[in-house]
């Protein structure tokens, strides 16, 4: 799981940006999320992954966009 957190936090910054857009978010960052949470042992975190990954398409996506546009990285549950 390391490695995945490492290919995401690595991806340079339009990359990051258009894994924001909806749709794509939902996976994209939910599968982070996850991801970072096991890394972790942060049932939290894995929590909001699987929550980002069912309905972070819908809404959720707004809140990755404006963090990725402002601090170039996901900072709201990661």
């Amino acid at each position: 799981m390391k490695e995945i957190v490492q290919a995401f936090d690595n991806l340079p910054f339009l990359v990051k940006l258009i894994l924001a857009f909806p749709f794509i978010d939902g996976i994209a960052y939910g599968i982070y999320r996850v991801a970072k949470g096991i890394d972790r042992n942060d049932i939290i975190m894995i929590a909001a992954g699987i929550v980002w990954l069912l309905i972070g398409w819908a809404i959720l996506w707004i809140i990755d966009l404006i963090s990725v546009i402002l601090y170039r990285k996901v900072v709201l549950f990661a």
